[in-house]
């Protein structure tokens, strides 16, 4: 049995897949983008402005589960540009002061040229 989480304070999901699933004891979050809730617009034309947004919007996901990011044991990072590697870690060290494991990899190109995107398994309480 699993749960999905929907809540308004992040965005809706762009395609056919859920914001996160809840399941076995994990939260496994879809990867989070500088879209803005309820409008969907992109936040921000910095890898620092979108990652601000990203990891508001990893919040909320988090909330609505009763999750914090210190809940966190997983994160999947990905960058448009790995010369953004350096400001965009400056701004995940802020949220993930917890080190969770880490993948973190260059792509050809994000949905909506966004600049990144981060995916999370967090650990359920």
């Amino acid at each position: 049995m699993f749960k999905v989480t929907n809540t308004d304070k992040a965005p809706s999901a762009i395609g056919p897949y859920s914001q996160a699933i809840s399941a076995n004891g994990f939260l496994f979050a879809s990867g989070q983008v500088a879209l803005m809730p309820g409008t969907g617009e992109i936040d921000g034309t910095t890898i620092e402005q979108q990652a601000e947004r990203v990891m508001q919007n990893i919040a909320a996901i988090l909330a609505d589960n009763g999750l914090g990011f210190e809940d966190v044991v997983k994160t999947t990072c990905f960058l448009a540009d790995m010369g953004d590697f350096g400001a965009f870690n400056e701004v995940y060290g802020k949220y993930f002061t917890g080190k969770p494991a880490r993948s973190c990899v260059a792509v050809k190109e994000l949905p909506k040229k966004l600049l990144c995107e981060v995916e999370i398994i967090a650990v359920l309480k």
